[in-house]
């Protein structure tokens, strides 16, 4: 893929990215931004939510345990009672390695559910397969 058609994968797409440490959320935000996507990022649950409903995302990068509201019931506002494959899209990371979380998320309507550490180059794949057929 050549720079400049990876520089606008996502243009005109708009994603939030939610997550409590900072470093992460600066790396993601560096990450999409290369891809022509229109970056929001929220540091907590509640923030998560509140900025959703004004801003529409397309795709929304959750952090798992968040302060305030923990990103399982951000997930529940969002995705309103499980409809996977709509949008907002999420993509949920989660240090947890547990499996009843991940069976939890899906049963909630995540679309993608990776454990850190992950690959940046899995996160993009995931966001350009669910970002391509909205």
């Amino acid at each position: 893929m050549s720079e400049e058609v990876a520089s606008e994968q996502f243009k005109g797409k708009r994603i939030l990215i939610v997550d409590d440490d900072p470093d992460i959320t600066e790396s993601l935000r560096a990450l999409f931004c290369e891809t022509g996507a229109e970056i929001e990022t929220a540091a907590d649950g509640s923030a998560a939510v509140q900025l959703a409903s004004s801003v529409d995302p397309d795709l929304v990068v959750l952090d798992a345990m968040l302060p305030k509201m923990s990103g399982f019931l951000v997930l529940e506002k969002l995705k309103k009672g499980g409809r996977r494959g709509s949008r907002p899209y999420i993509i949920m990371i989660t240090g947890n390695q547990g499996r009843r979380h991940q069976a939890f998320a899906e049963s909630r309507g995540v679309d993608v559910y990776l454990n850190k550490p992950f690959r940046m180059e899995r996160l993009m794949e995931s966001a350009g397969k669910l970002l391509a057929s909205a």
